[in-house]
């Protein structure tokens, strides 16, 4: 059973607080009034209670819907892991204080991941909106400004190779095997552990990679047949035995075995259609020289993950998907997108100015970005909705009138503004974890992003109010 808050504090709560209060840092205090709103607590309160049909009226009584918010909410602000927060929530009486867990039993870290899927994106999406009012009822957010960028957050994937992908592919699909065959006996197909012969052939492929010569592209070839054979032969035999699963040749009369085994066969029936895509687009790359496959697989476990090029010397290719973050004065996001598939920046320009007319009820004064995000009509467009001074470079102008334009004295501070957004973006990677996803899926990407900027909008925000209170 939950609860939105604890109905009674405890004497160990009350002892707590009072020994902290002059320890918490600048930040927290406003943090803690922000977090005691209504809205926001109910939000999660609804989405935990939709983890089961009676979650609010039945079961032993479990943590609050605030002391979740706030637990999830320190994870990203520290950017830590569920067991990292676990242990310094346990040890650290300032942490127990904020997080309102006090002189209770602090939840272990599987129960608080368990809570983090119930607190889904659009979930976390309506907190962010509600924090971004809050900031805009304290003036700190007037509107009057606004700049955005896009950056790249990472999935969690190794550098994908096509021989690196077919190597995971035969490893999932031969432990899923290995299971069932642990649970049936040698029952129907019997299986044929390929696992050392593909690791072998992918050692013999990456040294191949790196020679040079026509002789070595021969045997990386070469290499690449027989790991394509091998792989399929295991993809063969894990349909032969999801097949034999579904027609009752492997079966168990345990109820939990029966249901384990149908786990891993939907499992190798997700995972073999991927791995023979992953084949598809070896084969094409490899003996039919087309490197760009369509619908190219970069990940066996994220298969949504894109290849995004940002010019970046360093890092010239990042396997992710792209971000937008949209800021008004003081630094505070007050929105963020994941994008599905890769759009231009062009594109965004006039619907950031609606999100930003729409989340703070004003039309910005002044709209920056860099060049990627100019055009034209976007100019025009930007204009007619009232924005007075369009900040959006243009590089590749040869119109006098336009350079002069760009070097006049109001340009040039907006484009200094602007460039506090690629600050931003470094402190949320740094900070809150945005430089890698580290949940699964579009889902957990969404709900990574999201709970990174309400953790960082926390910290601006009170140290924002703090300045003010305390000049």
């Amino acid at each position: 059973m939950i609860e939105l808050r604890r109905a009674q504090r405890s004497f160990g709560d009350g002892l707590i607080a009072d020994e902290v209060k002059d320890l918490r840092e600048g930040w927290m205090n406003h943090a803690d009034r922000l977090l005691d709103d209504e809205a926001i607590v109910a939000a999660v309160y609804e989405a935990l209670g939709r983890r089961h049909p009676k979650s609010r009226s039945r079961g032993r009584l479990g943590a609050p819907a605030d002391v979740v918010l706030r637990l999830l909410i320190l994870k990203h602000v520290r950017n830590w892991s569920y067991a990292v927060l676990e242990r310094e929530v346990r040890a650290n009486l300032v942490y127990r204080d904020f997080t309102r867990v006090g002189g209770g039993k602090m939840p272990d870290a599987k129960t608080i991941g368990r809570w983090g899927l119930a607190v889904g994106p659009e979930t976390v999406k309506h907190v962010h909106e509600r924090l971004v009012q809050m900031a805009q009822a304290e003036g700190i957010a007037t509107g009057r400004r606004m700049r955005v960028d896009t950056t790249v957050v990472e999935t969690n994937v190794h550098y994908p190779t096509d021989s690196s992908l077919l190597g995971d592919g035969v490893r999932v699909l031969t432990r899923a095997m290995k299971k069932i065959t642990a649970i049936v006996g040698d029952v129907g197909a019997k299986l044929r552990d390929r696992s050392r012969t593909v690791k072998l052939r992918v050692l013999d492929i990456a040294r191949s990679a790196r020679a040079k010569g026509p002789q070595s592209q021969e045997r990386l070839k070469r290499g690449y047949g027989r790991l394509l054979a091998s792989t399929s032969r295991v993809v063969g035999q894990a349909k032969r035995f999801a097949r034999e699963i579904a027609d009752g040749v492997k079966r168990t009369n345990g109820i939990v075995e029966q249901l384990a085994l149908e786990g891993l066969r939907q499992q190798i029936e997700e995972m073999a259609p991927r791995v023979r895509h992953v084949m598809k687009q070896a084969r094409a790359r490899v003996f039919g020289g087309d490197p760009r496959v369509e619908g190219k697989l970069l990940s066996l476990f994220e298969p949504s993950t894109e290849v995004i090029r940002k010019g970046k010397a360093a890092k010239p290719n990042e396997f992710g998907k792209m971000v937008k973050l949209q800021e008004a004065e003081n630094q505070i996001v007050i929105d963020y997108e994941v994008y599905d598939r890769r759009p231009n920046d062009a594109d965004l320009l006039i619907p950031a100015i609606e999100t930003h007319q729409a989340r703070l009820g004003r039309v910005p004064y002044l709209v920056a970005a860099d060049a990627a995000f100019y055009s034209g009509r976007n100019e025009a467009a930007a204009k007619a909705k009232g924005v007075k001074r369009v900040c959006v470079p243009n590089r590749s102008t040869k119109s006098p009138e336009r350079k002069r334009e760009q070097k006049k004295r109001w340009f040039r501070n907006g484009q200094k503004w602007r460039t506090g957004s690629e600050g931003r973006i470094s402190v949320v990677k740094r900070r809150h974890g945005l430089d890698r996803c580290r949940y699964k899926g579009d889902t957990g990407m969404r709900r990574w992003v999201g709970l990174g900027v309400i953790g960082d909008n926390l910290v601006t925000i009170g140290n924002a109010l703090a300045k003010t209170t305390n000049p």
